[in-house]
């Protein structure tokens, strides 16, 4: 791989496509690709096709899906589903039919049985039933999961799928109906905080595990796995650390500076116990995350400040 690769990112635009152009761009690689959805809509096969025809990237790193929280993949499980299934089938066919050898395929944690135990080892996919919550995303992106490894088998191509953690950072969504736990939560506190310090209600019970992992860390994963040849089709990307919800918000009601009631509704579903990555096979492979929890969260937050004005997904 070398610094003039023409590499594709599909959802460059997002959280994690573009901290992965960030990383990129950094360390020097000059031939980057990117499409908006309205440049290209990844559901399309045909469009789909036709743009790797036309621009022939050598390697491909796949950071586009349909994503949210409980309440989002609880309301809309056909399109977690049928979406997510659309996009990655896509870009996973068009790459191998175009000869790209090296493609990264980005999944989540949620691939994982609800109850497999503790922490979550890359051997543990399909060993047991999922949580039923994200069960439509979980089941599009093990899927994928299997595509990359299936293509890896039969013709030998560096197909890689790299399962992150709970993700956050800059441009992440902040929307309440829509977000993960961590945004949603740094916005529910700091509304509160601009209207007196007024309670803050949260879902669940507060005692589920969860890990959480800067998604600067994980374009910088995302690098490793692009300039070395990884010897297995799945990897586990975390931190290895994890701390309960309840921990979780009073981090983040104290760096916001909200100083009022936090109360837990009890009557909302918790998800998943716990979600503890087991890391091991990216350390052996020479990676680890380097970010502490609280200064992403502090850096998250900074970020989230100084764009609630012209971030259209913040909608304060």
């Amino acid at each position: 791989m070398n610094k003039n690769t023409k590499i594709y990112i599909a959802g460059h635009r997002g959280m994690v496509g573009s901290a992965v152009w960030r990383a990129l761009t950094a360390a020097g690689y000059t031939n980057l690709i990117g499409k908006s959805s309205k440049e290209l809509d990844l559901r399309n096969q045909q469009a789909v096709n036709a743009f790797f025809e036309t621009e022939k990237p050598e390697a491909v790193i796949d950071a586009a899906a349909r994503v949210g929280g409980i309440l989002a993949n609880n309301d809309f499980p056909y399109q977690f589903l049928m979406e997510n299934l659309q996009i990655q089938n896509n870009l996973i066919d068009a790459a191998h039919k175009n000869e790209v050898n090296k493609f990264i395929f980005l999944g989540s944690s949620c691939i994982y049985p609800k109850l497999a135990p503790q922490p979550l080892k890359e051997e543990y996919l399909l060993t047991d039933s999922l949580e039923p919550t994200n069960q439509w995303y979980a089941i599009a992106k093990i899927a994928g999961v299997k595509a990359c490894e299936a293509i890896r088998r039969q013709f030998g191509k560096d197909y890689v799928s790299l399962m992150p953690t709970n993700l956050y950072g800059p441009f992440d969504n902040f929307d309440l109906k829509t977000s993960h736990v961590l945004p949603a939560m740094i916005r529910k506190f700091h509304e509160a905080k601009q209207k007196g310090n007024e309670p803050v209600e949260l879902w669940g019970s507060g005692t589920p595990m969860r890990e959480f992992l800067h998604v600067d860390d994980l374009a910088q994963a995302i690098l490793f796995a692009i300039e070395n040849v990884l010897p297995e089709h799945l990897y586990n990307v975390g931190t290895g650390v994890d701390l309960t919800i309840k921990a979780l918000a009073e981090q983040i009601q104290e760096t916001v500076g909200h100083k009022g009631e936090i109360v837990w509704d009890s009557t909302k579903p918790d998800g998943t116990p716990r979600k503890l990555m087991n890391v091991d096979k990216m350390k052996e492979a020479g990676w680890e995350a380097s970010t502490q929890l609280e200064l992403g969260i502090k850096t998250t937050y900074e970020w989230f400040v100084d764009n609630i004005a012209e971030y259209k997904q913040v909608k304060l």
